[in-house]
């Protein structure tokens, strides 16, 4: 789940002086362009819904199974996609996480400028534990240009030159680069006029806005090798009114505005021809079935949870993080019997679906099984339940869910296969005419595919896998993990499935039952 901070407009200017560093001379010159339309569902990605979006797929490559990465969430998937790594590796877990060296009583939002900063600060620079290929792009000598309606976009190249220039009130925006000073941020107001205020612009006109920033701004002087434009619809729509509602509908419409004018200014520029685009989605989208209140289940239970910790909190104290979909359970000094005790609690509930846990347990998984090892990662960590089932406008896919949404809303984080499958469509140069693509793929592989197309080293350290070029077909190998435990009236099984191309893995969906057993732990 991503919550709604005050306006937030993310602009990285073109890095101009590379003198000092050595740029490789291409035999012709190549740019790649990556949109991300958040929250956007890949069964919408038509003529009906988004034709221009779906044009730019005839003219290159669908990939018809691609993967977002667990727990199925903004800040989660901007981290793999900006590293090319999962969980374990890049050090992100979630969008809302405990890490008690930034906050000792709070989880905190990921990305958040100043939780980044201060991240940054305490682990020297190591807020995220490997590079992002952006700052891999700029170390080679290339030029790089951002923006985005969402502080997600800051994980890219955090390190980079940001200045925040207040706006009214709450609003503000925030500007990278080499660097911006007042006369380009005079310059870029009397272009596009007065920033966007959140309190009253709607996600299309953020996005709009930010579009706009890119292409008749930062690509005034010419199309640096890598842009990026990060834009919040259909995500913001779709979790006020749900997957398939008007609203969610006319955002996707207005996405797919943005994206034919990033096109007609490529074509202005006369650069379409040597511009791969990729379009992607961080994640899926599901509709709530209910919102279960989980501290209030926790206390009601015995516990004592809360969504923050008292000033001396007691061993067994549980920090309950929210995050749609997914819930993460961070126990004080990890206090062992009340681990036990949660994980049989909440395997005899009715709203999880799969556990993995800090400490090899029975019944769950471990974190290490999904790539969910980070240092910030919690002692158990909860996917909702999931359901095939339409909501009120006929659109597959509703979950269960946190507190955070009421039912009926749309949300994401969970590992059924509507929050897990989401967009990829690429064209340009890389990527010609060949239709649907059926081999799995992910996010993951997203930096190391740019990379690739730039010729700059990284993509072996990456979890993810480079696609392109094309080198024959490969093969997926399905596989099924389960754990099960006994109880005193039945037994839970859980299972999750993967797919595997060469050496990287997708997660695909979780199931979980309970068998010869009624469930005292229910949420109505």
């Amino acid at each position: 789940m991503r919550r709604f901070m005050p306006a937030v407009v993310f602009f990285s200017a073109l890095l101009l002086s590379v003198a000092t560093q050595a740029v490789a001379v291409a035999a012709e010159p190549r740019h790649v362009v990556l949109i991300v339309w958040d929250g956007m569902r890949p069964d919408f990605a038509t003529e009906k819904f988004a034709p221009t979006l779906d044009q730019l797929a005839r003219e290159g490559v669908r990939f018809t199974r691609h993967h977002s990465v667990y727990p199925t969430e903004t800040d989660v998937n901007g981290a793999a996609l900006a590293t090319g790594c999962y969980p374990d590796r890049s050090g992100l877990c979630a969008n809302l996480e405990f890490r008690r060296w930034i906050n000792p009583r709070l989880a905190i939002d990921t990305s958040d400028s100043a939780s980044i900063r201060r991240g940054d600060e305490i682990s020297g620079g190591r807020y995220l534990l490997v590079p992002t290929f952006v700052e891999r792009l700029r170390q080679a000598g290339k030029t790089v240009a951002l923006a985005g309606t969402k502080s997600v976009a800051v994980l890219f190249d955090r390190q980079n030159d940001w200045t925040i220039v207040p706006m009214q009130n709450r609003a503000f925006t925030v500007f990278a680069g080499a660097p911006i000073n007042s006369t380009a941020r005079d310059a870029l107001t009397k272009l596009l006029g007065p920033f966007v205020d959140d309190r009253h612009a709607s996600g299309a006109q953020r996005s709009e806005f930010a579009t706009r920033a890119l292409t008749d701004f930062l690509w005034r002087d010419g199309i640096p090798d890598f842009s990026l434009l990060w834009l919040s619809e259909p995500d913001f729509s779709q979790h006020n009114f749900a997957p398939g509602s008007p609203q969610a509908i006319s955002a996707i419409k207005a996405a797919d505005g943005d994206l034919a004018a990033v096109l007609s200014a490529l074509e202005k520029k006369h650069a379409r021809d040597s511009t791969d685009v990729l379009v992607v989605s961080d994640h899926g989208f599901s509709t709530i079935r209910r919102s279960v209140k989980l501290v209030a289940l926790l206390n009601g239970a015995g516990f004592h949870a809360g969504t923050a910790l008292s000033e001396t909190p007691k061993a067994g104290d549980i920090l309950v993080a929210g995050n749609g979909g997914t819930a993460l359970f961070y126990v004080q000094d990890h206090d062992s019997g009340t681990i036990h005790r949660l994980v049989t609690w909440l395997e005899q509930s009715n709203f999880a679906s799969v556990l993995f846990t800090r400490a090899k347990l029975e019944g769950t998984f471990p974190l290490e099984a999904a790539h969910l090892a980070a240092p910030a990662a919690p002692d158990l960590l909860m996917a909702f339940r999931w359901y095939p089932d339409r909501n009120q406008f006929g659109v597959p896919g509703v979950i269960d869910a946190d507190w955070n949404r009421k039912a009926g809303e749309g949300t994401h984080a969970t590992l059924g296969s509507s929050d897990v499958h989401n967009t990829f469509i690429a064209a340009g140069p890389d990527f010609p005419q060949s239709g649907e693509k059926k081999l799995p793929t992910g996010n993951i592989d997203i930096a190391p595919t740019v990379l690739a197309i730039f010729g700059v080293k990284g993509a072996a350290e990456m979890d993810g896998r480079a696609l392109i070029p094309a080198t024959g077909e490969a093969t997926a190998t399905r596989k099924t993990l389960h754990a099960s435990q006994a109880l005193e009236h039945g037994a839970w099984n859980q299972s999750l499935d993967a797919v595997t191309v060469g050496d990287t893995t997708y997660f695909e969906s979780s199931d979980s039952a309970v068998t010869d057993h009624q469930s005292p732990v229910t949420s109505h």
